[in-house]
């Protein structure tokens, strides 16, 4: 019954909230849930805002927060909007990772035995959802080491697929073939840059690609190919500056030479899975980069 000073016993407050003594007992033990104080023969005694705090701690209980959790959205450090963010970012990466096992399982049923046997241990040997950290090292190891670190940011988010939240079975099989292909430890499945010397300047290099890039694939989603001649002379003409040469015919034959190292079939078939996890908008760029040395190839034939 209600005290004299306006306080409820813990079995009062349990039947005002409907809930057991025990789960009073368990928030009271915890800290979560303050007493007023104590009765003479030493019980427990809550004040009327208790009542308000055990509703509150079973609404964010139900919600899926856990007892630290709910700790310090009501009395610690962190204000509960930045808990519930944290929660919500936890409940993305659950549903995330909930979107990836259906489309894997529904890639394995969908294939054939020969194939779902390729695919098994693939799927089985990263995270759901996959963690793309082996393709940024793939990347790191692949170029330059004098690279500025803000370009090799940019250059890593334009080559990087982004792992989709919503992902189709397609997906699921381009990218357990990428990060296959990206931790094959054999010699020689890291491509390398074939260009050396000390007069050559790889950011340099890497800034005039992104622009050649930049104008090529707006060529592609008007319609058109992208080989055009101011095109071609962005993108002969950054090898050109990054070297120290003149863009002339003949450093136009020597690239030509050098563009046909770089077409590897590890390269070749990274840009082929990538592309399924690309956006529709976004022409990848080893594409763009395989149409430009061959129309600078036609180009030098013609």
């Amino acid at each position: 019954m209600t005290g004299a000073d306006g306080t409820w016993s813990i079995g009062e407050l349990a039947g005002r909230a409907e809930v057991t003594v025990k789960t009073v007992r368990y928030y009271s033990d915890r800290g979560l849930l303050p007493e007023a104080g104590r009765s003479g023969g030493g019980h427990r005694r809550y004040g009327p805002g208790a009542l308000v705090r055990l509703r509150e701690i079973r609404s964010l209980r139900a919600l899926g927060l856990g007892v630290p959790e709910v700790a310090r959205a009501l009395d610690g450090d962190d204000p509960l909007e930045a808990v519930l963010a944290a929660e919500l970012r936890g409940v993305a990466r659950e549903r995330a990772a909930l979107a990836w096992r259906e489309a894997s399982l529904r890639l394995l049923s969908e294939c054939g035995g020969a194939e779902r046997a390729e695919l098994l241990p693939l799927l089985g040997a990263s995270a759901l959802p996959p963690d793309p950290d082996a393709v940024v090292r793939f990347w790191r190891r692949a170029l330059p080491v004098r690279l500025p670190g803000p370009l090799v940011a940019r250059v890593l988010d334009a080559v990087v697929p982004g792992v989709p939240n919503e992902p189709s079975p397609g997906q699921v099989r381009a990218f357990a073939r990428l990060h296959a292909l990206v931790r094959d430890p054999r010699p020689g499945r890291v491509p390398s840059p074939p260009l050396r010397g000390e007069r050559y300047r790889p950011a340099v290099l890497y800034e005039g690609l992104a622009e050649a890039y930049d104008l090529a694939g707006a060529e592609v989603r008007a319609g058109r190919p992208p080989g055009g001649r101011g095109v071609l002379d962005c993108f002969a003409g950054a090898y050109a500056l990054a070297l120290g040469e003149p863009d002339s015919p003949a450093f136009r034959g020597r690239l030509v030479e050098l563009l046909a190292r770089e077409d590897t079939e590890v390269m070749v078939r990274y840009w082929k899975l990538a592309a399924p996890l690309l956006p529709p908008d976004r022409p990848p760029l080893g594409l763009l980069h395989h149409h430009l040395t061959e129309a600078l190839t036609a180009a030098r034939a013609a």
